[in-house]
């Protein structure tokens, strides 16, 4: 089966289609959001040493800033300033590379955003290092913020949430492993693990930025509800990318999730189907645990879940998050901001790579 893209028969989305105003509009403003945060990452990390070199190169791949442009966003749609909370922003996509340094590490993958993996091009121990780097680059972010004209009370709430985030992603990670370890086929499991690995980095950076911005504590709270929500969304739609896309879409190995055992929604959904009979059942483990061909493992399992209709479940499952998403942001006042966070949530689940 071809590994381009397949077909998705998926339930009617969020909306009938994205307005094509507001996505141009919102185009427009990522654009120039990702340009001060890309601006100011250059700022911090063009020279300096060998340290520098290992984070400007990965801060450097090319990304889409999404958690920094989640944290402007979320700072203006209470009626913050940009300019206040931009090292804020910087920060927290330094704290999502490093994550994202470490993850290559751990899963041995070789390629990030088209790129070469950091510690395939600087060794695995600076690219250890670096993301260590990134990690305490997000907290000196934050205090910068303070002499910008917010408050201490503010940078110390944001900060505390940052740390809090950071508890959240790690025990996210370390229950992917345990899941990994154990076959823990249960869906509950997978989703209180992305709802830390995941959803920890989305939750924080929308909190931040309105509490930065000078939001309330409810507005903070309901904005870190809505991160949430996005960040099932958006790794459950992750999760399809492999079955969706190619490696030339995404930037990184379409079988990279079989090669390392890792257990992702359309699997588990197909495997704990009620209709599953034990012959899918016995295919798909192992299709995961067997010691077969990769690339024709990969393309026989594809074949499966969308044959199943595990592959429709899992999207379905992310539009209602993407739906709920939305609806979260009703107490904001209308705004470009507010406009943008709806169609994140609603583009999130209709995005190939």
């Amino acid at each position: 089966m071809s590994q381009s893209v397949l077909p998705l028969v998926a339930p009617t989305p969020v909306v009938d289609a994205l307005d094509p105003d507001i996505e141009m509009k919102t185009a427009q403003r990522v654009k120039l959001l990702g340009g001060l945060v890309e601006r100011r990452l250059k700022e911090d990390w063009t020279c300096g040493g060998p340290l520098a070199e290992v984070c400007g190169y990965a801060v450097g791949a090319p990304g889409k800033f999404f958690r920094p442009i989640l944290l402007l966003e979320s700072a203006v749609a209470v009626g913050g300033e940009i300019d206040g909370v931009l090292p804020a922003a910087a920060g927290t996509e330094g704290a999502h590379v490093a994550s994202l340094m470490h993850d290559d590490i751990i899963d041995d993958d070789e390629l990030r955003r088209g790129l070469p993996a950091a510690h395939v091009v600087f060794g695995r121990d600076d690219a250890l290092v670096g993301g260590d780097a990134l990690i305490f680059y997000l907290f000196g972010a934050l205090a910068e913020c303070a002499p910008r004209g917010v408050s201490a009370e503010r940078v110390v709430a944001a900060m505390a949430k940052a740390a809090e985030a950071g508890a959240d992603l790690c025990r996210g990670q370390m229950l992917e492993q345990q899941i990994r370890d154990a076959y823990d086929c249960r869906v509950s499991s997978y989703l209180t693990m992305i709802e830390g690995k995941t959803g920890a980095l989305f939750r924080a950076s929308c909190y931040i930025g309105a509490i930065l911005g000078g939001g309330t504590t409810a507005q903070a709270e309901t904005l870190a509800r809505y991160g949430t929500l996005l960040g099932y969304a958006f790794q459950i739609h992750d999760d399809l990318l492999p079955f969706l896309s190619s490696t030339e879409d995404t930037g990184k190995p379409h079988s990279s999730d079989l090669a390392n055992r890792r257990l992702t929604l359309p699997f588990l959904l197909c495997r704990a189907d009620a209709d599953a009979d034990a012959d899918t059942v016995a295919a798909l483990d192992e299709l995961m645990n067997g010691d077969g061909e990769l690339e024709a493992r990969h393309r026989e399992l594809t074949a499966l879940l969308v044959e199943t209709g595990a592959v429709d479940r899992a999207a379905a499952m992310a539009l209602r998050y993407a739906e709920e998403a939305v609806a979260t942001l009703s107490i904001l006042a209308p705004s470009p901001s507010k406009d943008s966070l709806s169609y994140f949530a609603e583009a999130a689940v209709q995005r190939w790579r």
